[in-house]
């Protein structure tokens, strides 16, 4: 006898909750009963192996990213520190037919304008320029960086080792954001260090104690010299800049603590770092 139907159950519905690396957070799971279920991201990708972009394979050529041993070396965990939060970075991903692709103005511009988006909001050539200024600044260099943090359009909060070496070009670049974004973490090339790390937001949790928050706009009406401004900060003061690595428009951060402009002009986000950089760098003396 054939049964007149199948007998199915409720489906169980999936934990929309932040994706994050869960490794910072084993103890507090071990006592809640957390479960990691498996991302509908992650479900697909294992479901095709074929249809690979330039993107990722630039991520399978960088299963693990190098670390420059002359920052690690340098960084002192007893001096003075600076954090930098880069906040509204345009780092997305999107599906294209078998693959998966970080979105940019330039090769996704007929996708983005059949999806109603403004192509000229898709820039993570911005994120890339900023985090190489400030990894490769002699402020770095002279382990003056305690950390940097990378706070995307959709709130993805992306934690980057100061020591790590990021690929130069933006399609290796992009590689390694793919990577990331659908990984939650990236390793260093033979090592169980992870360098790069979805984290659990909010990002002020991360932040040193009594640390003071100075954010950049131009429309600021408090228009400072930096040379000038960090030179009246304590120098034991651990300092938290938050710039922003999007197009156009103002960061909008309820952690900020001081509003600041340091040009009459606009200026890229990679240019602002470097001023900033520049006047810390004279400020400690480095050379």
């Amino acid at each position: 006898m054939v049964r007149p139907f199948a007998v199915k159950g409720h489906k169980r519905k999936k934990n929309k909750t932040e994706r994050y690396d869960k490794e910072e957070d084993e103890d507090e799971q071990e006592n809640a009963g957390f479960v990691e279920q498996e991302s509908e991201e992650e479900g697909v990708q294992k479901k095709f192996k074929s249809g690979v972009t330039d993107e990722e394979e630039a991520a399978q050529e960088l299963v693990g990213i190098p670390v420059s041993l002359n920052e690690k070396q340098g960084n002192d965990k007893n001096t003075p520190s600076v954090v930098f939060v880069l906040e509204k970075a345009s780092l997305e991903v999107a599906k294209f037919e078998r693959s998966y692709q970080l979105l940019n103005s330039e090769d996704h511009a007929n996708f983005l304008k059949k999806n109603n988006r403004n192509p000229a909001e898709y820039r993570p050539d911005i994120s890339h320029q900023a985090i190489l200024n400030i990894l490769d600044s002699p402020l770095n260099k002279a382990g003056k960086l305690k950390a940097l943090y990378v706070r995307t359009e959709k709130g993805v909060l992306i934690e980057i080792k100061p020591h790590v070496r990021i690929p130069r070009t933006f399609k290796r670049f992009a590689g390694i954001m793919l990577q990331l974004l659908q990984k939650l973490s990236i390793s260093a090339v033979g090592k169980r260090e992870k360098l790069l790390r979805v984290i659990k937001n909010p990002v002020t949790q991360y932040l040193p104690v009594n640390s003071r928050k100075i954010g950049f706009s131009h429309s600021s009406e408090k228009l400072v010299d930096m040379h000038d401004y960090v030179a009246t900060v304590d120098k034991d003061a651990t300092l938290v800049f938050v710039v922003g690595a999007m197009a156009h428009g103002k960061i909008e951060c309820d952690y900020i603590e001081d509003f600041i402009s340091i040009s009459g002009y606009p200026l890229s986000a990679a240019y602002c770092i470097t001023r900033i950089t520049n006047a810390l760098e004279r400020k400690h003396g480095i050379v």
